[in-house]
């Protein structure tokens, strides 16, 4: 299994872009919940999903797992 800088297993990192600054972050996906909202570490703006339960199945390069069973 492959791992990151940071130690996360990368088969769980998601690759978030931040609606208001185009700042791309990755951050590890969940497995069993969605994530409503995250902080963009560049413009620190507090964004909430919109379309989904979770803001990588919004802003994200790929849904998250629980988002892909709803």
């Amino acid at each position: 299994m492959l791992r990151g800088a940071s130690g996360m297993k990368r088969d769980n990192i998601g690759i978030l872009t931040c609606p208001e600054c185009g700042h791309k972050q990755e951050m590890e996906i969940p497995t069993k919940s969605c994530v409503p909202f995250y902080e963009c570490s560049t413009c620190r703006k507090l964004i909430h999903a919109k379309k989904s339960c979770c803001v990588f199945c919004d802003y994200g390069d790929r849904p998250c797992p629980v988002g892909k069973k709803i």
